[in-house]
C-alpha cells in the first residue's frame, strides 16, 4: 500500500495523520475545507487507504442538548461529521475496488458511545459520531468481499484547536483525573494518528472500533 487520501487535513488530528503516513512511506494527498473532493480524488490514479480526520464542532452554531439544539445546528453538524463521510467513502471505494482493496479509517468520538454530561451535552455532535461508527461497520460488513477493510477510531479529548473550549475550562482540566485516567491528561493528535494508522494497515482488522481515550470508556 503506498497511496492515501486524509480528510480534514489541516486541522489537529488530520495534520497529525498525515505526517504519521508520510512518515510510514506512503504519499498522502489532503483535503480540507477548502479543496474539491471530486478534483483530488479524480486526479488519483490509485487509492489504497481514505482516513476521514475532518468534523466540526456544533456549540458555537447552537448545538446543546435536543431541548435546546437548534435545528440550524443538527443539521450543520450532521452534514459536516456524517454526510461528507458517506460522500467521501461514495467517491474512495470505487478506487479501492480497483486496486484489489485497502482500507477506509473513520474518526469517531468517544461521545459516538457513552452519553456525556452537562459538559459534554452536545447531542447533535454526539449523533454524528454514533452515526459514523454504525457507517463504518455496515460498510465493513458490505466491502469484506472487496478486501476493503472500514474500522472507527474513537478519541477522548485530544488536544487540538477544535477542544480549545475544553483545554480552557479549569473545571474540565479538574476532572481529567477522572475522565481520562490513564494520564489524567489530554490525549495528543499524535496518539490518534497512530490508531489510525494502525487501522489503515492492520490486515485481518474490520469492523473495529478502538478508543483513543486515555481509558474514558473503559469504566
Amino acid at each position: 500500500m503506498t497511496s492515501a487520501v486524509v480528510t480534514g487535513a489541516r486541522g489537529g488530528i488530520g495534520s497529525a495523520t498525515v505526517r504519521a503516513f508520510e512518515e510510514a512511506g506512503f504519499t498522502v494527498a489532503g483535503i480540507d475545507l477548502d479543496d474539491d473532493p471530486a478534483a483530488v480524488f479524480g486526479d488519483l490514479d490509485t487509492l489504497d487507504i481514505l482516513v476521514c480526520a475532518h468534523g466540526i464542532s456544533g456549540r458555537s452554531l447552537g448545538d446543546g442538548p435536543v431541548d435546546t439544539c437548534t435545528e440550524e445546528a443538527w443539521d450543520a453538524v450532521l452534514d459536516a461529521n456524517l454526510r461528507s463521510v458517506f460522500v467521501y467513502c461514495k467517491q474512495a471505494i470505487p478506487l479501492l475496488r480497483a486496486a484489489g482493496g485497502g482500507a477506509i479509517v473513520t474518526v469517531s468520538s468517544v461521545l459516538g458511545l457513552v452519553g456525556g454530561d452537562e459538559d459534554f451535552a452536545t447531542h447533535a455532535y454526539a449523533a454524528s459520531k454514533a452515526g459514523l461508527i454504525g457507517l463504518t461497520r455496515a460498510m465493513a460488513a458490505s466491502y469484506a468481499k472487496d478486501a476493503i477493510r472500514c474500522n472507527v477510531v474513537c478519541p477522548g479529548l485530544i488536544e487540538t484547536p477544535m477542544s480549545r473550549r475544553a483545554q480552557e475550562d479549569e473545571g474540565i482540566r479538574a476532572r481529567l483525573p477522572d475522565l481520562q485516567p490513564l494520564t489524567g491528561d489530554f490525549g495528543t493528535p499524535e496518539d490518534v494518528a497512530q490508531a489510525a494508522l494502525y487501522l489503515g494497515t492492520a490486515a485481518f482488522v474490520t469492523g473495529a472500533v478502538l478508543t483513543v481515550d486515555g481509558g474514558w470508556t473503559a469504566r
